[in-house]
């Protein structure tokens, strides 16, 4: 792949959004795997014909699309229905992202991979690694407010993801986001500058 590729990723509430907007600002192609998750499954399409024959008719709302809501519900507690699930979106959402960032014509790219960490190898041609770190408190403050729920169901969402050393330990840069949201202007613009110089 010509292209070079940043592949970014923090934990739940460390600011990924808030980082990724700022590269776009300056003009850089952000392609999200969450985005990747919703376009894979489109009605239609062969993964969602392969969830409705794994999960059965209840896992398609009304308009035949895929219900989210009960699928969190039922993957949530059944780690055999989770990797299921994940079998079936995963390889296309890594496609979607590849075939996404093989396209792109800007200086470079970011993909938004909130899940890195537990899928490293399969990103193994990624250029670099930017990870945006908090420290665990202010997640949990951010989660409160931004999600109205409490500290233990907020601590609880950041135990099930992968720990803030196991990402730190991929990263090849870091972006510390433990303050003001307006600091991370300066920082995303120096790191847009380093990216064009090793595009370059």
């Amino acid at each position: 792949m010509s292209v070079f590729v940043v592949a970014l990723t923090g934990g739940v509430a460390s600011g990924k959004s808030a980082v990724e907007r700022r590269f776009e600002a300056l003009g850089i192609h952000a392609y999200d795997a969450d985005v990747a998750a919703r376009a894979v499954v489109e009605p239609g399409s062969e993964a969602l014909a392969e969830v409705a024959r794994s999960f059965g008719p209840e896992a398609l709302d009304a308009d035949g699309r895929l219900d989210r809501a009960a699928m969190r519900q039922r993957v949530f507690d059944d780690p055999t229905a989770r990797a299921t699930l994940e079998s079936i979106l995963h390889p296309r959402i890594r496609t979607w992202l590849r075939d996404a960032a093989a396209a792109d014509r800007g200086p470079y790219c970011i993909l938004s991979i909130p899940l890195l960490v537990e899928n490293r190898e399969h990103y193994a041609w990624v250029d670099r690694v930017l990870v945006v770190d908090a420290p665990e408190s202010v997640r949990i403050e951010r989660l409160t407010r931004r999600d109205g729920i409490d500290a233990g169901l907020a601590a609880k969402m950041i135990q099930a993801q992968a720990s803030r050393e196991q990402r730190l330990a991929i990263a090849d840069d870091v972006i510390v986001n433990d303050g003001d949201e307006a600091a991370l202007d300066a920082k995303v613009a120096a790191l847009d500058r380093r990216y064009r110089e090793l595009a370059a």
